[in-house]
């Protein structure tokens, strides 16, 4: 039987078996029987089969009429685990419900909130969700059930788009707010004395995704809450948390860590699940000296498109908004002939406006759209019905957010296929070549460090304006009487009566942003006829994507930035018809502040230490649609951005050099940045982390008397004030070395590649032979410490 590597025509289903009926099963054959080919693109295929739900009756203690809405809802049993989260509510615990997408959570907690609002109209409650789409989302789920309940129960949004005169009314009468961290940091909490009523009353703080909330941003959250529970003990309240989360593999530590209490677990799954098959394809290889491979868009285009051709609605992930977009226009293009329509084909992404957005999710549960291509603003439990396949378009950074990924397939049990296409980055290659480590290792611990001074400094600020800090009390754990002197030399609190009281006209919380370095975003305003706005863009992405000549892609659509008002936060774009796309170009220094530790490996040292991190966007590349080919570039000049974090690295001296006459200083230093992109590989597998969770940059020193080349090969944390990853980095510096050896030298490639030490156009001549000698001579000497 002759396979080919493209599906053949679908007229040919002897060959292929896809029918126009939606039907999987045949695709699935295929592709198994597609593995099994010599040098298959397809890695891994592994079934799941369909688990049968365990069902308990519902607790005789539950209000009649929230019993009868179930009833009428075709609810008369429970799953095992909304049993059991109901269970532990009611002796007082905390709980944290871990269970895989589509397995009922929200029941498990809108159940109590519900229940008890029965017993106690005054009772309050509220939602935390990361994103305002999802709060919209739940706050129609939670309307459906009280309207069937015939209750006078009141839930609310608030957030930003909450308009000002009905504000009041919410604070007075509503029973649940759904709102976001951000609006709880800067516009709920600084007004405490406004919502009085819901802090006296206060019984359940919700949070849900739960899992979202890891390094900066749930170190922000964690002070937050910290906030949050002063406040609640001021108006004598003490709410019980309700914790969601996908699967991660410290949920119960996490919460406890965000929240500062003690959580019961609730992760046995009691919900039934279709079957669903999981495929690992890996883009041939198309010049070997090189290891390069086919563009992973362009396969990701080509499958999916298969996919919707014969019927399948399909959500497509992209890791970032330039890859989306392109993928939009690329899956447009091939849908625009029958029986699939360019029309049926939409993207989705945070800087999309909010009517667009709840139009799109409309139209995928209601099956007008047929595919979505989508960052990670779909990844959370927006409720988007029923899809056959997922494809990832790379390695979303995480176990943790590939399953949640895969997971949006199959919501109703039908079977479900999720593919991931693997890109060239090193970490894609180690995960595709490699399965039994995705589907046998645990998924990542989530990691907060919420007693980071800058943050917690920052969060004492805002609770000082909130309530006076008194003499002896506790922020966390943290005593406070240290961080109030010092906050009283900076001239914002004054000691008073037993108390620190907030004496600056300044508003704390207006300026400190929860998940990045400033919370300015930048407008997007279309000047081709009326002038209109068509999306927004994070001030940290703006820089890269919003720069004068920049082409802004929106819907397939093309867009050149025609100006940038960096200080109004404006971008000014006409539509063009182009064939190509830029991407930016920038450049980043990096500073040691101060070093905290360091310790010698062979002749050259490991570091921690703080460091000043300055990157400017200095030029863009024109890249031409489907080919990749580099048709222009030009130069830029924006303002720098300056970023506090930690870093580890490794310090080359001169005397490290030494063997190493034979190379050139260009060979070492290509050496040293293929080195970079293997240990940053590397890291994020000893770390569990994403890899733009670290940042990589090599600085040269220039040590005198005599002028010497020892430069540091830095791995910093890409979040300002760092997260904590240098000092497990600097533990692990034996096994990092002894890992970027063997990822380099198990590579097929012969000198150098995406895969292990990263494009021959990044790293230049003779890098993976320079980076072994490099790795070799660190670990020699380090085996014959040991040794001897």
């Amino acid at each position: 039987m002759n396979l080919s590597l493209d599906f053949p025509d679908p007229k040919r289903e002897d060959q292929l078996g896809l029918s126009r009926r939606a039907d999987l099963d045949a695709a699935i054959t295929r592709l198994q029987a597609w593995m099994e080919e010599p040098n298959s693109p397809v890695r891994a295929v592994r079934h799941q089969p369909a688990q049968p739900g365990r069902f308990e009756d519902i607790p005789e203690e539950v209000a009649p009429e929230v019993r009868r809405v179930l009833a009428e809802r075709g609810i008369r049993q429970l799953y095992s685990h909304q049993a059991a989260s109901y269970r532990a509510l009611k002796t007082g615990a905390h709980i944290a419900v871990v269970t895989p997408t589509a397995s009922g959570k929200t029941l498990c907690y809108n159940l109590p909130v519900l229940d008890r609002l029965s017993r106690d109209p005054e009772a309050r409650a509220v939602y935390l969700f990361p994103t305002k789409a999802l709060a919209e989302d739940q706050l129609h789920e939670f309307h459906s059930t009280v309207e069937a309940m015939g209750a006078d129960f009141r839930a609310f949004t608030y957030d930003g788009d909450t308009p000002q005169d009905a504000r009041k009314q919410i604070r007075e009468r509503a029973n649940v707010v759904l709102t976001n961290p951000d609006m709880l940091h800067a516009g709920i909490l600084p007004h405490h004395t406004k919502w009085a009523k819901l802090f006296e009353n206060l019984r359940y703080i919700v949070i849900d995704e739960l899992h979202t909330y890891r390094g900066v941003f749930g170190s922000h959250l964690a002070n937050v809450i910290r906030r949050l529970k002063r406040i609640c003990a001021f108006y004598g309240s003490a709410p019980q948390f309700i914790c969601c989360s996908a699967t991660i593999a410290n949920p119960a530590e996490l919460a406890s860590a965000l929240t500062g209490e003690a959580f019961t677990l609730i992760a046995d799954n009691g919900a039934p699940g279709g079957e669903k098959y999981f495929v690992f394809y890996n883009p041939p290889v198309v010049n070997r000296q090189l290891g390069i491979r086919r563009s992973y868009l362009n396969e990701t285009r080509r499958l999916a498109a298969e996919f919707v051709q014969r019927g399948q609605q399909t959500l497509v992930f992209a890791n970032n908004r330039l890859a989306m977009e392109v993928l939009v226009k690329y899956l447009k293009d091939s849908c625009a002939r029958p029986p699939a329509q360019a029309d049926s084909v939409r993207g989705y992404r945070g800087g999309y406006l909010p009517r667009e957005r709840r139009a799109i999710e409309r139209g995928l549960r209601e099956g007008d759209i047929r595919c979505v291509v989508a960052t990670n603003a779909l990844e959370l439990g927006v409720d988007i019905g029923s899809l056959d396949v997922v494809v990832m378009a790379g390695y979303p950074g995480s176990i943790a957010s590939t399953w949640q990924r895969a997971g949006r397939a199959g919501r109703r049990l039908g079977t479900a296929l999720a593919l991931l296409v693997a890109s060239s980055a090193p970490l894609d290659q180690y995960v595709v070549e490699h399965p039994e480590f995705f589907f046998e290792t645990p998924p990542e611990h989530a990691q907060v460090n919420p007693d980071n001074l800058e943050i917690l400094i920052s969060h004492l600020k805002c609770a000082a304006f909130e309530l006076p800090v008194k003499d002896g009390e506790r922020f966390g754990p943290h005593e406070t009487e240290e961080m109030c002197r010092y906050l009283a030399e900076l001239g914002v609190v004054h000691h008073s009566a037993g108390a620190w009281h907030w004496v600056a006209d300044s508003y704390p919380a207006d300026a400190i942003s929860l998940r990045s370095v400033t919370s300015d975003n930048f407008v997007v305003i279309d000047i081709t006829g009326e002038e209109r706005v068509i999306g927004e863009v994070a001030f940290p992405a703006a820089l890269t994507e919003l720069h004068e000549k920049a082409i802004y892609l929106h819907e397939a659509r093309q867009y050149q930035v025609e100006r940038m008002d960096y200080d109004g936060r404006k971008a000014y774009v006409r539509q063009v018809e182009c064939d190509y796309y830029t991407d930016a170009i920038d450049y980043t220094q990096v500073k040691v502040l101060e070093e905290f530790a360091m310790k010698p490996v062979a002749a050259a040292e490991a570091r921690h230490g703080e460091v000043r991190v300055n990157r400017q966007i200095v030029g863009f590349k024109k890249i031409k649609f489907y080919t990749n080919e580099n048709v222009g570039a030009g130069t830029l000049s924006l303002p720098e951005q300056e970023m506090h974090t930690t870093s580890f690295w490794l310090h080359f001296p001169a005397a490290f050099w030494q063997p190493f006459g034979h190379l050139s200083p260009a060979e070492r230093l290509n050496g040293l940045t293929g080195l970079g992109h293997a240990f940053r590989t590397v890291a994020s597998l000893l770390l569990m982390c994403d890899p733009r969770d670290l940042g990589v940059s090599i600085t040269e020193e220039i040590a005198p008397p005599v002028a010497c080349f020892e430069p540091n090969l830095h791995l910093y944390d890409n979040h300002p004030g760092g997260i904590g990853q240098s000092a497990p980095l600097w533990e692990m510096t034996d096994r990092l070395v002894a890992g970027a050896r063997d990822l380099i030298r198990r590579c097929g490639c012969e000198h150098g590649c995406p895969a292990c030490t990263g494009p021959a156009g990044e790293t230049g001549a003779g890098a993976k032979e320079a980076a072994l000698q490099i790795l070799a001579a660190l670990e020699a000497a380090q085996a014959q410490a040991q040794g001897g």
